[in-house]
């Protein structure tokens, strides 16, 4: 069984997303696991969560606020990304994968929400 959320492009790329956060992640070192591991991955659940969340509320409003909430945690994404390139816990071209896949998503909540307002 398909639900309405399960449809929408945003929440596909959100669910990509997370699988390529875990991806990157794994290799991290231990001492993280707790810290920016645990972080990045959080952030990058909470974007196909908040549009799914999102999607099930009654209310464009309400959608609406949740779709902000996603695109906030996206922004997290990309700063922890960031941070993890500089540290040197990312190679460089997952890091970009990652970075451009957050721009894809970014413009598809951005479209979203201006479609709806």
């Amino acid at each position: 069984m398909e639900y309405q959320f399960e449809k929408l492009t945003v929440w596909q790329r959100g669910m990509e997303l997370v699988e390529q956060a875990y991806r990157v992640t794994r290799d991290f070192p231990k001492d993280e696991q707790f810290g920016l591991t645990a972080q990045l991955r959080r952030a990058a659940v909470s974007v196909p969560l908040n549009i799914a969340e999102g999607k099930g509320r009654y209310h464009t409003k309400a959608f609406i606020q949740f779709l902000y909430q996603a695109r906030g945690s996206l922004f997290e994404v990309m700063t922890l990304v960031k941070v993890s390139l500089k540290l040197e816990y990312l190679k460089e071209p997952d890091a970009l994968g990652l970075l451009e896949l957050c721009g894809r998503l970014a413009g598809g909540i951005n479209g979203l929400i201006n479609s709806m307002k």
